[in-house]
């Protein structure tokens, strides 16, 4: 099950390796079926959610877009509702990293891997993401943040029953990739992504916004098992929508608002886009020919 929500208009919201014989590789063995899987995965999990927040730091975020996001992670992590969802959990804690990102070479990690357990860790990773210096960067490679994420599950020291990458941003993709290759791409490692779509701005083609940037998000960005998409048309609804966001993500959680499902797919695989998928490479040769 795949949730679209919108705060602004329905919320106030080994492989194992072949051996050798006689110098002729054996044949790979057949992979486990999936109920296995996912039983060997809880039996060693060691934390109930693997987080990855990535967030957009583009020129086509102002300054104060900036700082209340950053101080919406912030509040959203140490708040009372986020504790008691993090303390319900089967595990009862998380792992968490923060980077932001702009072009498809431009990530920074804000964060690096930590867990969150209770209220004093909680508070430690809060008082983390406020003190960092904010900065503005060029391009926007949704695909550039989805690949540089990848990766970090594999230096996370805990282990999780999920892994999740939330993706925050005002923009298509206009560098690196497309979006969808590497979306499908974490898929297929069986990796959840989720999306805050920053609608706060009246679109305009001069600032490569697009109209129906949730649909984009929706269509084009998020994946996996129980992903979801929840939008941002205010600067009020900076707070609220990351806090539901991440109370969703940690305990799996459906607020108590208009949820709207967009998709029931055994696949979990996107429905066909309702905004062009390289809308905003097009808009980039547009305006620049390249």
């Amino acid at each position: 099950m795949r949730w679209w929500i919108s705060i602004g208009a329905v919320c106030v919201v080994g492989t194992l390796a072949g051996g050798d014989v006689a110098g002729i590789a054996a044949p790979a063995p057949a992979a486990p079926p999936l109920a296995q899987q996912r039983s060997d995965k809880e039996a060693t999990a060691s934390v109930d959610v693997e987080l990855i927040l990535a967030v957009d730091v583009s020129y086509s975020m102002d300054l104060d877009e900036l700082a209340i996001q950053r101080e919406g992670y912030a509040q959203a992590i140490s708040s009372k509702e986020f504790l008691q969802a993090l303390k319900n959990g089967p595990l009862g804690r998380i792992s968490v990293t923060y980077f932001e990102w702009a072009a498809s070479r431009d990530q920074k990690i804000i964060i690096p891997w930590r867990l969150i357990d209770g209220p004093e860790s909680a508070d430690a990773v809060a008082a983390e993401i406020m003190k960092t210096p904010i900065r503005r960067a060029s391009r926007t490679s949704i695909s550039g943040a989805i690949y540089f994420a990848m990766p970090l599950f594999d230096e996370d020291p805990y282990r999780g029953l999920k892994q999740v990458i939330d993706i925050s941003g005002d923009g298509p993709n206009n560098d690196g990739s497309p979006v969808t290759i590497a979306r499908d791409a974490a898929i297929a490692k069986s990796i959840v992504i989720n999306g805050l779509p920053i609608m706060v701005k009246e679109p305009s083609y001069s600032t490569m916004d697009i109209e129906n940037l949730d649909y984009y998000y929706r269509d084009c960005v998020t994946g996996g098992r129980g992903s979801f998409v929840i939008s941002i048309k205010s600067r009020g609804e900076f707070k609220e929508a990351i806090r539901t966001k991440l109370l969703m993500e940690v305990a799996g959680r459906t607020p108590e608002r208009r949820v709207v499902p967009v998709a029931d797919e055994e696949t979990h695989a996107p429905q066909e886009p309702r905004v062009s998928c390289l809308i905003g490479e097009k808009i980039w040769q547009d305006r620049w020919g390249r």
